[in-house]
């Protein structure tokens, strides 16, 4: 790796956040994004793996994506190269537990142990999501998946052999990647799996109601969340001492004019995409949401501690402005209306065209940016307790395959080894956690051009 002696150019560093435990930074993908190994040491089909080949995602799969699969232990010395403090994953449910439910995959448990024990080695937090939008195929063949409550029971024995089996290693917990967005594209507008819909409301799609079953699906998957933490709480945290939490995507919501219509709706968006989940979680309810508790699932989530996991990525290049500032805003908002739980952003980052460049200098800005903002909150009062970047590697995409990327490593997939390049960004990230001393954009700008000179040789 080339060595740039450049950090944030607002002069914020990493020696500016609290250090760890208190806080850490790091960088984050999903299995059915890196891992591959699709069809090995039986492992058995997702929803994903149906979903990308039926065509919907520009003809690319995750079949063998950055076969991190095989390659688990060059990305650790990686991410120990980048400085990485903590590395936030997912574990395929379906590598892990081929049948959906009972029978554990040796192979796939030794993948999992052997990916933990190496990011330990290397001085890497592991951060553990257990549902990252891949239900197994054979449970939504069986009863169709979230949409019926036999998921919740499958799910918290699935939950279950994670703790047991890695709990001794891993402290940080997540149960469900984007719950909100998993509901709405995929049992809504249908645009992603299970690709449930009805008309007006979703199109491409062959079944589902969208104006009931997102509702449905929402209901299991806060009990699900919610048994899940329960039993670990009960079970493994006195002896494990880790700490576990929600995932939820946000945008950050701002009035058009300050009309007080425009006010009123701008509340409404945040509590719709916020509050859906988190309401039910801190106070018990959900008002017109179609969700009623029972009793008996009221008494399951009150009063339980809530610790917020955050998604806030920015979508493809040219869709929607930047707005740094709104994270500051958010952060805020959920200490104020949540009481200040303690949250992780765990995917913050920007999407960009997959050319090759290894010059990705609006990544660059992005991250000094949003970290800025980040540092903001904290010193406002906000209990953020990390920030872990999207992503690590330039990945098999949800909405667009290979065409774009998030990575701060390149991952030329015309190579056979699918080697990796550091990008601009890694470079950056490394020495902003490093805590090299800060310089001006104009420096950054006068490297950047420097970097986009010198580029790899890639495999024709």
């Amino acid at each position: 790796m080339l060595e740039v002696q450049f950090a944030v150019a607002n002069g914020v560093s990493r020696l500016d956040f609290p250090l760890p435990p208190r806080f850490i930074f790091g960088a984050g993908t999903s299995a059915y994004q890196v891992e591959g190994a699709a069809l090995e040491d039986g492992r058995t089909p997702s929803i994903w793996d149906t979903y990308a080949h039926s065509g919907y995602t520009n003809g690319a799969n995750g079949d063998v994506a950055c076969d991190g699969y095989h390659k688990y232990k060059e990305d650790v010395h990686l991410m120990a190269e980048t400085g990485l403090e903590a590395y936030r994953f997912s574990i395929s449910w379906s590598r892990l537990i081929p049948n959906g439910t009972v029978s554990v995959n040796a192979k796939g448990l030794q993948y999992y142990n052997n990916l933990i024990n190496e990011l330990i080695d290397h001085g890497i937090e592991p951060h553990v999501t257990l549902f990252h939008y891949d239900t197994p195929q054979i449970l939504e063949d069986e009863y169709g998946g979230w949409l019926s409550k036999k998921a919740v029971k499958d799910f918290v024995a699935y939950a279950d052999v994670c703790f047991r089996e890695f709990g001794d290693r891993v402290l940080h917990w997540t149960t469900f990647n984007e719950p909100n967005v998993f509901v709405l594209c995929g049992y809504d507008s249908g645009m992603l799996p299970p690709n449930r819909c009805s008309s007006p409301f979703g199109i491409n799609c062959t079944r589902g109601n969208s104006s009931t079953e997102p509702y449905t699906a929402a209901h299991n998957i806060l009990m699900a969340h919610a048994s899940t933490a329960k039993l670990y709480l009960k079970k493994y945290k006195a002896a494990q001492h880790g700490e576990i939490g929600i995932n939820i995507f946000s945008y950050w919501y701002i009035p058009y004019t300050n009309a007080m219509e425009d006010v009123i709706a701008t509340q409404r968006a945040n509590d719709f995409f916020i509050g859906w989940f988190l309401n039910p979680l801190v106070y018990a309810q959900v008002k017109d949401m179609s969700i009623s508790l029972q009793m008996d699932e009221r008494d399951l989530v009150a009063d339980m501690a809530v610790m917020i996991k955050l998604n806030q990525s920015n979508v493809p290049p040219g869709q929607l402005p930047l707005n740094p500032a709104g994270l500051k805003e958010l952060l805020e908002y959920l200490k104020k209306k949540y009481g200040n739980p303690p949250i992780y952003i765990h995917e913050n980052g920007q999407s960009t065209i997959r050319n090759g460049t290894l010059n990705d200098l609006p990544r660059v800005q992005y991250l000094q940016s949003f970290i800025g903002s980040l540092l903001d909150a904290i010193r406002n009062g906000s209990n953020t307790r990390g920030y872990i970047m999207w992503s690590f590697l330039d990945a098999f995409e949800l909405l667009d395959g290979y065409k774009s990327g998030f990575g701060l490593y390149y991952v030329d997939l015309d190579d056979k080894n699918l080697k990796r390049y550091p990008k601009l960004s890694a470079q950056w990230y490394s020495n902003f956690l490093k805590g090299r001393s800060t310089s001006s954009d104009q420096e950054i700008e006068v490297f950047a051009n420097i970097s986009d000179s010198t580029q790899y040789q890639f495999s024709q």
